[in-house]
């Protein structure tokens, strides 16, 4: 009788074990296979072009840049870059197009500092190489920033800049780029959006003489100007960077430029004792540019219908969409080129003279 007790027990043990084994075996078969497909759905539709250019008729939508530019420069279809900050942002590529007989994408770093800008050729580089044209924006700050990378530093997804594919686990298996970023490529691309737009974010933004004084507050008084060669070792670090760019690809034509900043940010530089260090560094950086045969120099700062006209601003130094244009178009017809020491004089003379002017009008 106790013998008999003791196997069924057994027999109940044995199934309960069976069971759990069972269980146990079809939770993790249907945990794989659901890691597999979220895998599979991020690499198949792959929104950040980590792995490929765009399938299944989808376009490259382009809103997010810290995560979409390595892809995009390893993956997409170009022969020419739009390279600068946020100020290069609303350039639409056809508007390249259309002026240079080329395909432009963009790769844009926010404050368009040099080390990163030049990461990014150095990308393209791998993938695209003997590009057609670089539009390369220089910002006033980049020539004096810090002239190393700062993608990890910032906060950048190393997992989308390195080629270490074990990292990948980190988009692969990543909730909003499977819940949010796929859906957006999905219903954007549906809704026809259009690839030259990339990172475009202007319709949203105010741009009137309001809009630009409200984020901007000029100091009341004027601080000791700092010497022209404050920062003269990260200077001639950057420029370095940017003339081993040009003198590896000698068979490049780079278009480099100085984007208009408001006189509102030009006069808080005055105030700050910034500005001589700034057209320092500016002049630095045009007379070196000007020795390459495959450069273009251009500066738009000087124009006072553009800087002195603060209802193209939304802020200090972010401009409507309409000045990208003019300056795509002024590229392509040779107009605001610098091409001699002469010239470079010249626009520096026109900053300063518009700064004054700005002066005067704010004290009457």
């Amino acid at each position: 009788m106790q013998e008999c007790e003791t196997g069924k027990a057994n027999r109940k043990g044995s199934k309960r074990r069976r069971a759990r084994e069972h269980f146990l075996r079809t939770f993790f078969i249907a945990a794989a296979l659901l890691l597999a497909l979220c895998a599979a759905a991020v690499f198949f539709a792959d929104p950040f072009f980590h792995y490929h250019a765009p399938w299944f008729g989808l376009k490259a939508v382009q809103s997010d840049k810290e995560y979409q530019v390595p892809g995009a420069l390893d993956h997409l279809t170009y022969d020419s870059l739009i390279v600068g900050s946020s100020v290069a942002e609303n350039n639409d590529n056809s508007w390249y197009d259309e002026s240079f007989d080329c395909t432009a994408i963009k790769a844009i770093r926010s404050y368009g500092a040099t080390a990163d800008l030049c990461w990014f050729l150095d990308r393209a580089d791998e993938t695209h190489p003997n590009l057609k044209y670089v539009f390369y924006n220089i910002d006033p700050s980049s020539l004096h920033g810090i002239p190393e990378t700062m993608f990890a530093a910032s906060g950048c997804p190393m997992y989308l800049y390195d080629r270490n594919p074990f990292n990948d686990v980190e988009y692969l298996f990543n909730r909003t780029v499977l819940f949010e970023k796929i859906p957006y490529m999905i219903v954007k691309s549906a809704r026809g959006y259009d690839e030259a737009k990339s990172y475009n974010w202007w319709e949203t933004k105010t741009f009137s003489e309001e809009a630009a004084r409200s984020h901007f507050e000029i100091p009341e008084e004027t601080a000791e100007e700092a010497p022209g060669d404050a920062d003269k070792d990260r200077l001639t670090a950057n420029i370095a960077l940017i003339k081993a760019q040009v003198t590896a690809h000698p068979d490049t034509q780079y278009y480099f430029f100085f984007p208009p900043y408001s006189v509102l940010w030009w006069d808080y530089t005055y105030r700050t004792g910034d500005l001589a260090k700034t057209l320092y560094e500016e002049k630095a950086c045009m007379e070196e540019l000007l020795a390459f045969d495959n450069v273009k120099l251009f500066s738009f700062q000087a124009d006072p219908d553009i800087v002195c006209n603060l209802d193209n601003y939304m802020d200090g130094l972010h401009f409507r969409p309409e000045i990208n244009h003019q300056m795509c178009d002024a590229m392509a017809e040779g107009r605001y080129q610098i091409l001699s020491d002469q010239d470079i004089d010249a626009c520096l003379d026109g900053i300063r003279s518009n700064i004054r002017s700005f002066e005067e009008s704010e004290q009457q």
